[in-house]
C-alpha cells in the first residue's frame, strides 16, 4: 500500500502547478498632485505577489523612467538596497519636476528557476502621473517585451476593465498567455484553491488582452514567452532556455461616498 501511495505521488508531481513569478515595480502612489510633495518611492521586488514569497533580487541590468514619452533618465545608480524578509530588494525616492506621465521600467538580471529548468527575465513597467498632465502613458519604452496600456493606467475604479497590447521585439504578440496576479499585501485575502492564485487570459489575434479587476489594490499582468536564447547555468554547466515576460502594474481603487 505504501509503495502504491509513493508511486501515485510521483505521478502527480509533474502536474502540480508552479507558482507564478512577478517582477514587481510598485510606487507608493501613482498620482502625484501636490507640488509641495513631489516625491514618489518606487520598490523593486521579485516575488509571488499573492502569497508574499520573496526571492533575492540582484541589482538590475537597467532601471529608469521615461517622462512624457520624450525624455529617458537612467536611474540605475540611484537604487538603494532594501531587505524584506531577509531578502534583497531595491528602492528609489524620485522627485517629479514637471507635469506629465512618468513610466518607470526595469530589466532585471536573469533569474535561474531550477523547478522550471529555465532562466526568467521580466521587463516590468508602471506609470505615475505627475500634476494632472496626461501625456506619455501609452508610449513605448523600447523594451524587448512590453505591455502598452490601452486603458489609462491610473484613476481606475475597482471593477473597471483594463486592456493592454503585448509587444515582443516591437511587434504584437498574438495568442500568448497573460498571467494576472493580485499583490496580496499583508495576506489580506486567503487562497480558495491553487488555480485562484494566478488568473490567466490570452491575447487575441492582434496581441490585445483585457481583464476586470475585482478588488482594490495593485494588479500585475505578465505576458510570457520563450526566446531562442539560452544561458549557461554555472551550477551544472548546461545551457537552458530563457523565458521573457512583459509585466505591467496597475492600481485600482474603490469609489468613496461623500
Amino acid at each position: 500500500m505504501i509503495i502504491k501511495k509513493v508511486l501515485f505521488f510521483l505521478i502527480l508531481i509533474p502536474f502540480i502547478p508552479l507558482r507564478a513569478h512577478f517582477q514587481m515595480i510598485i510606487p507608493d502612489r501613482n498620482l502625484v498632485e501636490n507640488i509641495d510633495s513631489p516625491f514618489v518611492e518606487v520598490q523593486l521586488i521579485f516575488c509571488h505577489p499573492f502569497e508574499g514569497d520573496i526571492m533575492n533580487m540582484e541589482r538590475p541590468e537597467k532601471f529608469g523612467v521615461v517622462i512624457k514619452g520624450q525624455e529617458t533618465q537612467d536611474l540605475l545608480d540611484k537604487l538603494k538596497k532594501k531587505s524584506i524578509d531577509k531578502k534583497t530588494s531595491w528602492k528609489i525616492k524620485y522627485t517629479l519636476k514637471k507635469p506629465g506621465d512618468y513610466v518607470f521600467f526595469v530589466e532585471p538580471k536573469p533569474y535561474w528557476e531550477p523547478a522550471e529548468g529555465k532562466f526568467i527575465v521580466h521587463y516590468s513597467k508602471v506609470v505615475v502621473n505627475g500634476f494632472g498632465l496626461e501625456k506619455g502613458w501609452d508610449k513605448k519604452v523600447g523594451l524587448k517585451a512590453e505591455i502598452i496600456p490601452l486603458t489609462r493606467p491610473y484613476g481606475i475604479y475597482t471593477g473597471n476593465l483594463f486592456r493592454g497590447l503585448v509587444l515582443i521585439d516591437g511587434e504584437p504578440a498574438p495568442f500568448v498567455d497573460v498571467e494576472v496576479e493580485y499583490y496580496n499585501k499583508n495576506h489580506r485575502y486567503k487562497v480558495l484553491a491553487t488555480s485562484f492564485i494566478t488568473q490567466v487570459v490570452k491575447t487575441d489575434a492582434n496581441g490585445v488582452f483585457s481583464y476586470s479587476m475585482p478588488v482594490s489594490g495593485w494588479w500585475g499582468f505578465a505576458a510570457l514567452s520563450e526566446t531562442e536564447r539560452k544561458l549557461l547555468n554555472k551550477e551544472d554547466k548546461k545551457y537552458y532556455p530563457v523565458e521573457i515576460g512583459a509585466i505591467f502594474w496597475v492600481n485600482v481603487q474603490d469609489m468613496e461616498l461623500r
